[in-house]
């Protein structure tokens, strides 16, 4: 079997939710060696998080704690208990890397900072995210991704004229964040190895957001453009939206097609196949151009969605596309595990998990052509590893095991 493109690197992971577990899920599944502490005192949030498994709650069945930690290792320390730091500073001397993103000025309370740390073990990197980054009148301001996503101007572009702004669909900004992250990480790692210095990475999520939201900064900087609430519509584009079709063949009817028309080509490729199938009113003269099919697009839209809705969605997309109309169904999520393109990169790769049985994880999008990930671990039990990692991987020995374990230290 290929050796990964980070194998050797040894990461001690306090990152918790989903912005840091994906960070070192990236890292774990190339080949990082990843200690991922917790406690059974109080577990990290996601555990308590559905979907579960069989709908029956627990720590051990949270599919989302399951995605976001395949492939690391579980251990248990109650960093309240006044040995848990001097055990934190041991595993930092094993450490390359030190990953997390509790509010800022956590790991300092515990003796943790990264001069404490880099005391111990001077090349380490400290990987550091928070919402609004360290420093500043807000850096404790406490939040999720509804928050995180309307802090970053998103949720104000979100929604339809008459029903004012909605947040996207889940801590979105968590997902932006990630291939921030790991960039960062690893180009610290790579200074560390030519330098022997170390570095603290603060990584301010709000920051790392706002660039996803680049022509919208740039229309307000440069034109004074505020933008407004639009739905489906895009101002480059008519027709722009998802269309109802015909029910599937079994029986299923809540099935869309979204069309998306950029260029007068495109659209003559619409009409035609409009009217190939009898639909007269495309061929109107007041939907020609791009400046008049917006000046009615609603009425656009209302002949498009008759029109889609007596057809397949998926032979309609592939009608379209086959005449240079871009169009995709609207996939629900029984569709993106059935979805032939996905199947064939292995996008969801299946575990076997001791207590939730066997549950489908994402593979990374970025395929190395000499050295690709792999995920052949599943997301541990609580506490799961903490004997091994400390006596396998760290090297503590039984008798100091022990007594971390009698004085509840490991809880």
């Amino acid at each position: 079997m290929a050796a990964l493109p980070l194998e050797g690197l040894k990461v001690l992971d306090f990152c918790w939710v989903a912005v840091g577990p994906m960070t070192t899920k990236y890292l774990s599944e190339h080949g990082a060696t990843v200690l991922r502490v917790e406690s059974a005192k109080r577990p990290e949030t996601l555990r308590r998080a559905g979907p579960f498994a069989g709908g029956q709650s627990g720590v051990n069945r949270s599919g989302y704690f399951a995605n976001y930690n395949a492939n690391k290792y579980g251990l248990s320390i109650d960093m309240g208990h006044p040995q848990a730091p001097e055990l934190i500073l041991r595993i930092a001397q094993w450490a390359d890397a030190i990953t997390e993103n509790f509010t800022p000025g956590t790991l300092e309370r515990w003796g943790l900072g990264y001069d404490r740390l880099s005391q111990v073990n001077p090349r380490i990197v400290l990987f550091s995210a928070s919402m609004l980054g360290r420093g500043g009148p807000m850096q404790t301001q406490p939040g999720f991704g509804a928050v995180l996503s309307s802090l970053a101007g998103y949720t104000n572009i979100i929604g339809w004229p008459d029903r004012g702004p909605v947040n996207p669909y889940g801590a979105y900004t968590d997902f932006v964040c990630p291939k921030f992250a790991v960039a960062a990480i690893l180009a610290a790692v790579d200074r560390q190895r030519a330098t022997g210095q170390g570095t603290h990475l603060d990584m301010s999520q709000l920051e790392t957001s706002l660039h996803f939201g680049g022509p919208m900064l740039l229309d307000a900087a440069v034109n004074g453009h505020e933008p407004e609430l639009v739905g489906n519509r895009h101002p480059a584009a008519s027709p722009h939206g998802a269309y109802p079709c015909a029910p599937d063949a079994n029986g299923e009817a809540d099935r869309w097609i979204a069309i998306a028309v950029f260029t007068d080509a495109q659209w003559a490729a619409l009409r035609d196949e409009m009217a190939a199938d009898g639909v007269a009113d495309a061929q109107s003269g007041e939907f020609r151009t791009f400046r008049v099919r917006k000046a009615h697009e609603d009425k656009l839209d209302g002949i498009i969605a008759g029109w889609t809705a007596n057809h397949d969605r998926h032979e309609l997309m592939r009608r379209l596309q086959a005449v240079g109309v871009p169009a995709g169904v609207v996939n629900d999520t029984r569709d993106l595990f059935e979805d032939a393109q996905l199947q064939h990169r292995n996008h969801f790769t299946w575990l076997n998990h001791p207590e939730m049985g066997r549950y489908a994880t994402d593979y990374a999008e970025s395929h190395l052509s000499a050295t690709p990930g792999r995920l052949d671990r599943p997301a541990p039990l609580l506490g799961q590893d903490t004997e091994h990692a400390l006596r396998q991987i760290i090297g503590l020995t039984e008798e100091e095991y022990q007594e971390l374990a009698e004085a509840g230290a490991l809880e």
